[in-house]
């Protein structure tokens, strides 16, 4: 069985609820969902051999963790757009269970 989300749905101000296919249901922060965000930005990338890291300079908006959309990526991944801007990250279904594994608050 396919690990995918039946629900996704914002809780509280703070927080993002899934539940799973297969009854798994967990609740992140969306402080702890936006600074695990996979893209190249935030997280570097893998060039040949060559790992490129990304900047860590902490650049604190007032809207960096308000969720703003959630968009569908084909089958496999959903897009997080912040009230920032920032809109690069794509969360595969495996990355984001795995974030709700650990990072589940109830």
């Amino acid at each position: 069985m396919a690990l995918e989300p039946i629900e996704i749905k914002k809780i509280d101000k703070d927080k993002l609820q899934i539940i799973w296919i297969d009854g798994f249901a967990s609740t992140i922060r969306l402080k702890d969902l936006r600074d695990n965000c996979p893209c190249a930005q935030c997280q570097g990338e893998q060039i040949g051999f060559k790992k490129i890291e990304p900047l860590k300079i902490e650049v604190l908006t007032p809207e960096k963790y308000d969720l703003k959309a959630i968009e569908p990526v084909g089958n496999y991944a959903i897009q997080i757009i912040w009230k920032d801007g920032h809109d690069t990250g794509i969360y595969s279904f495996d990355f984001l269970r795995k974030l709700m594994e650990e990072f589940s608050v109830d």
